[in-house]
């Protein structure tokens, strides 16, 4: 059984600033869905996957029962993909193999594994990773983590994004001290997110993370995020002039409409530079949102959520409440 490390300590190998702490989504498929009786109703570029644990059946139009595995639509077009689970323990049993297979795919084509996380639930549903088979198959010595958004809160914070995956994640697997990046919480806001993106751009510079030939952004090889009720990802807030940000890397916020004010925040530029993007997406408080970016509404707001366009794959995880309104 592999076993995490019992504390975090300074790298001396990345610069001061670098070193790690211790402790436009284009128009989107009509997906319609009755859990009771199921009826997918899709545009002809998408296809509807009805898996089992035998084996997986490819169907075009309609799906007359949902399996326990999910029902999985594809916009190959766009490369999106939209996952329904019938419940959250399903969702997170797929979204493990998800990660794990996407952690041995760069492992062996670039000899590390760069992932971006959140905060929220979205820790939780990653609970199936500290477990078997995939704590002791993936090589976690491959993993660099980073936080798509972060509170400017001391580590043992409760309001700390790094100290929900430590408890929750971090501190469960063999992931190298030295490849955890944590904000500098003794800074402002300003100067943290000045901070981390001096260590991203030291990152770039030594290969560890690889940088779009397209928008010249940080490219990371997968991002685990979530969604608020109102439709944010990161801290890019509905109607906030961040949303608009196409310049810096990482950005400050102290106005935020969420308690606490302060954060640091990865730009849209950075997050839809992205190889592989999982939205993971629960809760019946999230449907209308969903609703909104993914199916039939007459709600003209758009949402961060709906910026999420990254250059490789756009995957959404639902669960049967999130898509309810679907």
């Amino acid at each position: 059984m592999a076993t995490a490390a019992s504390s975090l300590t300074f790298s001396t190998s990345l610069p001061k600033l670098c070193r790690p702490f211790s402790i436009s989504i284009t128009q989107p498929p009509q997906v319609s869905l009755n859990f009771k009786k199921l009826n997918c109703s899709i545009s002809s570029a998408l296809k509807i996957s009805r898996g089992t644990a035998a084996a997986a059946t490819t169907t075009t139009a309609k799906a007359s029962s949902m399996a326990s595995s999910g029902i999985t639509t594809v916009d190959q077009k766009n490369k999106k993909v939209v996952e329904v689970f019938d419940t959250e323990e399903e969702l997170a049993v797929s979204l493990a193999k998800y990660t794990a297979d996407l952690s041995d795919k760069f492992a062996k084509e670039r000899g590390s594994f760069t992932v971006v996380v959140s905060g929220g639930s979205l820790i939780k549903s990653l609970r199936k990773l500290v477990e078997a088979p995939y704590v002791d198959s993936i090589d976690w010595s491959k993993w660099h983590v980073f936080w798509v958004d972060e509170r400017v809160v001391p580590k043992d914070h409760p309001d700390s994004n790094y100290k929900l995956a430590f408890d929750g994640f971090l501190s469960k697997v063999p992931i190298p001290p030295g490849n955890v990046y944590a904000i500098n919480d003794a800074l402002s806001a300003e100067g943290a997110a000045d901070d981390y993106e001096t260590c991203l751009k030291h990152l770039v510079h030594t290969g560890v993370i690889n940088k779009s030939s397209v928008s010249g952004f940080p490219k990371f090889d997968l991002m685990l995020v979530g969604m608020g009720p109102d439709g944010h990802v990161a801290s890019l807030f509905p109607g906030h002039p961040l949303l608009k940000e196409n310049q810096k890397w990482v950005a400050h916020i102290t106005d935020s409409p969420k308690p606490p004010p302060g954060r640091i925040t990865f730009t849209f530029p950075v997050i839809n530079s992205s190889s592989y993007i999982a939205l993971v997406v629960c809760g019946a408080g999230k449907a209308s949102v969903v609703q909104t970016a993914l199916g039939k509404s007459q709600n003209s707001d758009v949402f961060p959520v709906q910026m999420v366009s990254p250059e490789g794959e756009l995957k959404w995880c639902l669960d049967r409440d999130a898509a309810s309104k679907l």
